[in-house]
């Protein structure tokens, strides 16, 4: 049963590429999302693409697109074969790209995950989500990337889908960004709010001190799992565990611990070294997606009653399959 459950959440939708690795693998490509500017993001992963190469004796090199869709397509068509990902693209690199959590990042405090924001301007009115919804007509959005688990799953699920609000026809204007674009537009009144997370907030704030000083918080979401590293699921299995071996050992092990552990601190919004995981991760987040478009079915007012019906079915089973597989597994943890 547990096997049959992994595959229908996890795998079903997941074709097989038709062009799979060569036992001997001559390169690799880490894909990057663009959760902030591409040079910054490029320069710190960097040092860590240097010393993967190093270990690994092939070279590695460093893809970031314009958004996260650009990724999860280099992985689909295998331009890349490791991607750090959100929960919600990773999901989506499961579904459509051959993907495969292998591990997982860490705060570098520790943090089991983080946590989706709201931020307005320090001098802005609005200090609830009751005040962004009533003075909606009047407002301008920063919304995060589509594919973005604390940019935009996140919100739309805990804000706007709970209170029937579609974000694009209630505010005056939708644009959507990537976090560091977000959080630089509310400090500058080019937005009046915008979404964000914990992680990027504190990047910000050491890059940026006189800025963040003009923005605050007005909602903070549940915690949100860190952020998976997913590979292709048709690299050889030696690649994988010299892989994995790598990512695992990184800032642990070895006479060059502390200069590891600098280069994770310099990475994204600063990384302690990653700890194993696997799809199972994604799955309350899968949960939250299936039931976000559960709610936005259930609104349609276009779709027919046969084929509402058949729709709402499939996503209960889906559901349905999620909450099995998550009690099965609680019930042998």
């Amino acid at each position: 049963m547990k096997k049959r459950l992994v595959s229908l959440v996890l795998a079903a939708a997941c074709l097989w590429a038709g062009h799979a690795f060569a036992q001997e693998v001559k390169e690799l490509t880490i894909g990057v999302i663009p959760t902030e500017a591409t040079a910054t993001a490029m320069k710190g992963f960097e040092p860590f693409r240097a010393d993967m190469e190093k270990a690994l004796g092939i070279p590695v090199k460093l893809f970031i697109a314009p958004d996260y869709a650009g990724v999860i397509e280099a992985m689909r068509f295998n331009k890349v074969q490791i991607a750090w990902f959100g929960n919600k693209s990773a999901i989506e690199a499961v579904n459509r790209a051959s993907g495969e959590v292998f591990c997982q990042t860490v705060d570098v405090n520790g943090n089991p995950g983080y946590w989706s924001l709201i931020v307005v301007h320090k001098d802005s009115p609005l200090q609830t989500i009751d005040d962004i919804i009533r003075e909606g007509k009047n407002l301008t959005f920063g919304n995060g990337d589509p594919n973005s688990t604390s940019g935009y799953l996140i919100p739309t699920y805990y804000i706007w889908a709970q209170r029937g609000i579609d974000p694009v026809k209630h505010f005056k204007l939708v644009r959507n960004a990537n976090h560091e674009t977000n959080l630089m537009a509310v400090a500058n009144k080019q937005v009046d709010f915008a979404t964000n997370n914990t992680e990027n907030w504190d990047k910000f704030a050491k890059a940026h001190p006189d800025l963040i000083k003009n923005v605050r918080a007005v909602w903070k979401s549940p915690l949100i799992p860190s952020d998976p590293m997913v590979w292709r699921k048709d690299l050889p299995r030696e690649w994988k565990s010299r892989i994995k071996g790598f990512f695992l050992a990184y800032g642990r092990l070895g006479p060059n611990r502390e200069k590891e552990l600098e280069v994770l601190r310099n990475m994204s919004s600063g990384w302690a070294p990653f700890q194993d995981s696997s799809n199972h991760q994604l799955l309350p987040i899968m949960e939250i997606d299936l039931a976000k478009e559960k709610m936005k079915l259930e609104g349609s007012t276009t779709l027919a009653e046969a084929e509402k019906a058949q729709k709402m079915a499939e996503i209960e089973k889906k559901l349905a399959d999620i909450r099995s597989y998550v009690q099965l597994v609680s019930k042998y943890n």
